[in-house]
């Protein structure tokens, strides 16, 4: 039952602007590919490791195409031919391609592949492996005790996988029960996945399959003696988003953070490229059951969060829109929002309720991800420890999903265990304290906390209307999200981007539609 009094004609006249826009950028995803959704094709299709210089084998290959043949076609175009031919595993085809033994741009000339059964069960094994990992994640989640209150997500980010374990599981011992591992410094604008376990990362750890394996496998262990299933977070955004994703769904991460706004705004990758990316990567996730985390909680680390709130609101719907058109279900559209209002504003407290509770009441069946203030943590841990007791009161009033825990020592360095043992203690406490709080008020449909989530929501209406006239290439021109001007031909990425050609295939991506369009009318 609505708290908050909020017009649900303006609500859905704003999914309606929402569904218009990214239908605009759905036209153009439909027509293009990219070399990071083509190197994601060949992860699918199993091929793996590196050469002799560490190049990951899905780079050479794609390189090898791009240099001698027409990437517009598809590595599948070029794969299956060749698996035809030669009666070759795509991994074998590709260490061929590596050593200079097989030569792939003898096949640019050919007309569109009739081999495609030739590569299809290797997509399906890889489909079957992922089915078998959501199973197994169900199995899990239907033995743990369900949660009323905020899950607490904590973040590790030593660089080295095996120190990010030791410290994952004091986390979870302390309470956690997600845990996320941060990305090396500038992974994001890596275009290739660094291979095998890694110990030297700066302000972070790489994302490689190793890692991703090592870190579940210990949590799986720490779930199997804590009793509670422990979910694992990382990062499919950047240049290697689609194969990012690809390697999450086949280790069984749980959650992926997977917004290409992030990508355009925070790390100016080219917007034309990291839209692409982002479908495949969406679609891929909807299929694994892979819980997405968006961006919009960036948004106010530049902005003012009492002035641009309505743009985080306005991204939340796009975000939407883009994840139904993956056909991704409600439940896995992990749409984020953040503490961010200067404490100097007076009632600051209730405008950050006002914006949780209008968020929780918009989309009630997205697990929101809530991030704590780091803007405004001056390094004075006594009042950071205050701000992130607010933090935590809101997260629990306003029944949030995705609780990443604030520390008291932002601003000053990465957290150590200590800290992060703190946070626990002090977002345990809140849980239990305030528990049922948020279903014991109501609030004055005159006060300010109604009027604010009204105010809001009805800028959200109007940036809205202005992004469905303008598009939304233009809108990240004129810098309507945190404040930075993204242009439609700048960024990096750009040169990996293909106009798809008549031959062009994609068939896993196609398989993945059909079963999820399957899935949602039998449900």
């Amino acid at each position: 039952m609505s708290k908050l009094g909020l017009s649900q004609d303006i609500i859905e006249a704003c999914r309606k602007d929402a569904k218009v826009i990214a239908t605009q950028v759905q036209s153009h995803i439909d027509l293009h590919t990219t070399v990071s959704v083509e190197r994601a094709l060949l992860r699918m299709l199993g091929v793996d490791g590196v050469n002799e210089l560490q190049v990951p084998i899905v780079n050479v290959v794609v390189d090898h195409v791009l240099k001698k043949a027409n990437l517009s076609k598809g590595i599948c175009h070029y794969l299956s031919y060749a698996c035809h031919e030669y009666m070759l595993t795509p991994n074998e085809i590709a260490h061929k391609v590596s050593s200079g033994s097989i030569d792939l741009s003898i096949y640019q000339a050919s007309p569109k592949s009739p081999y495609l059964s030739d590569i299809m069960p290797y997509f399906e094994k890889t489909l079957a492996r992922i089915d078998q990992m959501k199973e197994t994640r169900k199995s899990w989640i239907n033995r743990t005790p369900e949660k009323t209150t905020p899950h607490k997500y904590v973040i590790v980010a030593t660089g080295n996988i095996y120190e990010d374990i030791k410290q994952a599981i004091s986390a979870v011992k302390k309470g956690a029960d997600i845990i996320a591992v941060i990305r090396s410094t500038g992974q994001s604008l890596l275009d290739y996945v660094p291979f095998g376990a890694t110990t030297e990362g700066f302000g972070g750890t790489f994302a490689t399959q190793e890692n991703f394996r090592l870190m579940r496998k210990a949590l799986d262990e720490i779930s199997e003696s804590e009793g509670r299933y422990v979910k694992l977070v990382n990062y499919a955004s950047g240049l290697c988003m689609p194969e990012i994703a690809t390697l999450g769904a086949i280790e069984r991460l749980d959650m992926m953070l997977n917004d290409s706004l992030y990508g355009i705004i925070f790390r100016d990758i080219n917007m034309k490229r990291t839209f692409v990316d982002q479908y495949f990567s969406r679609v891929l996730s909807a299929y694994s059951e892979i819980i997405i985390n968006t961006g919009e909680d960036n948004y106010l680390t530049t902005s003012d969060a009492f002035d641009q709130a309505h743009t985080v609101l306005a991204s939340q719907f796009i975000n939407e829109q883009f994840a139904i058109k993956a056909k991704m279900k409600p439940s896995l559209m992990g749409l984020g929002h953040a503490y961010e209002i200067d404490p100097q504003v007076e009632n600051s407290f209730l405008y950050e309720l006002a914006q949780a509770e209008m968020a929780r009441e918009i989309f009630p069946d997205a697990p929101l991800k809530y991030m704590p203030p780091t803007k405004h943590m001056t390094g004075d841990i006594f009042k950071g420890t205050v701000q992130n007791v607010l933090f935590n009161i809101t997260a629990v009033t306003s029944h949030q999903s995705i609780h990443l825990l604030g520390m008291m020592t932002e601003a000053i360095h990465t957290p150590f265990v200590s800290d992060r043992a703190l946070a626990l203690d002090n977002a345990g406490y809140v849980e239990k304290a305030f528990k049922n709080f948020g279903d014991e008020i109501t609030y004055r449909p005159d006060g300010l906390i109604v009027k604010r989530a009204h105010h809001v929501l009805n800028q959200a209406k109007s940036l809205l209307d202005d992004i469905r006239r303008d598009g939304m290439f233009k809108t990240l021109e004129k810098g309507t999200f945190a404040g930075i001007s993204r242009k439609e031909d700048g960024g990096k990425g750009l040169k990996g981007v293909f106009i798809k050609d008549s031959c062009y295939m994609n068939p896993v991506l196609d398989l993945m539609l059909k079963r999820l369009e399957v899935k949602h009318h039998a449900s």
